[in-house]
């Protein structure tokens, strides 16, 4: 499958979009189908079925950067991820998923790909937080953390 990139210019950072088969990956926050994004968080993702609507509606608003993966002749939404970042040398990555019905057909590596290595992020340090997809992460250079890592769990 080829791959291919186009350029365009969204808001303050550069914007991209990223031909991979039967699919795009783009990272304009407009083209995001916030209702398919609630509905596979609410249902199917064990990290998102905490939050209500309006959570997740504020955290689109304040992302740094999303990427959605569409399929190119119907535009609907088959994958996501949503990162936040100070925009100069950190970011965190968050929200990944892929649809049952589009895996296995590479999406989940093109979609961490463009987030952390197609983009305004390329150098960013990164850091997330799963309990299931280590094995994909580790390809990027994901790793446990070292003994300087703190971190404060949410006060419930």
């Amino acid at each position: 499958m080829g791959a291919s990139a186009e350029l365009r210019r969204v808001g303050r950072v550069w914007g991209v979009i990223w031909s991979y088969g039967r699919y795009e990956l783009d990272d304009d926050p407009g083209r995001v189908d916030a209702d398919a994004v609630w509905e596979f968080l609410s249902t199917e993702a064990y990290w998102g079925r905490s939050r209500t609507r309006a959570d997740l509606d504020a955290q689109l608003a304040n992302a740094w950067r999303v990427v959605g993966v569409y399929e190119a002749a119907s535009g609907r939404l088959v994958g996501f991820a949503r990162a936040i970042s100070d925009g100069v040398a950190y970011g965190y990555l968050s929200d990944v998923f892929v649809t049952a019905d589009a895996r296995g057909t590479g999406l989940g590596k093109e979609l961490v790909a463009t987030m952390i290595d197609r983009g305004p992020g390329a150098s960013f340090r990164w850091s997330l937080h799963t309990s299931d997809a280590h094995g994909l992460y580790r390809q990027f250079g994901f790793a446990d953390p070292d003994d300087r890592y703190l971190e404060r769990p949410a006060r419930t």
